[in-house]
């Protein structure tokens, strides 16, 4: 089951890389985004960054970014809790924080389906974008352009004017 648009985020806490509690639902944000994403996929490496800026743009304007591993650690241990704490210390401090979805639960609640998937609620905490962050993971020019214009519209108080595209990256990896 995946989340459908104009559904509520659904209601979630999970640590980030410090230990540090997150609830992921609506919490009188602008906008919210949540992204899976992971230590490995080389998708989700290569819109890191552009997935970071965005979080810096549009902090002063009450958006939060929140970015899940949702990973089998099992399977895959570069993303392990261990490995997302060495992660966020080698590159130093992310202006989103790094959660860990060890029961995958919260994935399967979104629905997600890669890494990077991504997911925008606006100000009344109901999905209003779903998919990638823009159409070209290799053109770093391109700097989450669909993400940016969901946000844009939102914090606007516009209907979003493209809520979903296909997400695009590595399958989230399950537990067997």
């Amino acid at each position: 089951m995946s989340l459908a648009l104009g559904d509520p985020v659904p209601s979630a806490v999970l640590p980030d890389t410090d230990g540090r509690e997150h609830t992921l639902e609506h919490d009188g944000a602008a906008a919210t985004v949540v992204v899976f994403t992971c230590n490995h996929c080389p998708y989700a490496l290569a819109w890191h960054d552009r997935l970071l800026k965005v979080a810096e743009d549009y902090r002063e304007r009450g958006v939060r970014l929140l970015l899940v591993n949702p990973n089998d650690d099992g399977r895959y241990p570069r993303d392990s809790l261990e490995a997302m704490q060495r992660r966020v210390a080698d590159e130093g401090p992310w202006p989103a924080p790094y959660l860990h979805d060890e029961s995958q639960d919260v994935a399967r609640a979104f629905g997600a389906r890669t890494t990077p998937d991504v997911f925008v609620a606006g100000p009344d905490g109901r999905l209003v974008y779903r998919g990638a962050p823009d159409g070209d993971y290799r053109d770093p020019s391109r700097d989450a352009e669909w993400l940016r214009a969901a946000l844009d519209d939102t914090l606007a108080g516009r209907a979003v004017a493209t809520p979903q595209t296909d997400p695009v990256g590595c399958s989230v990896k399950w537990r067997p």
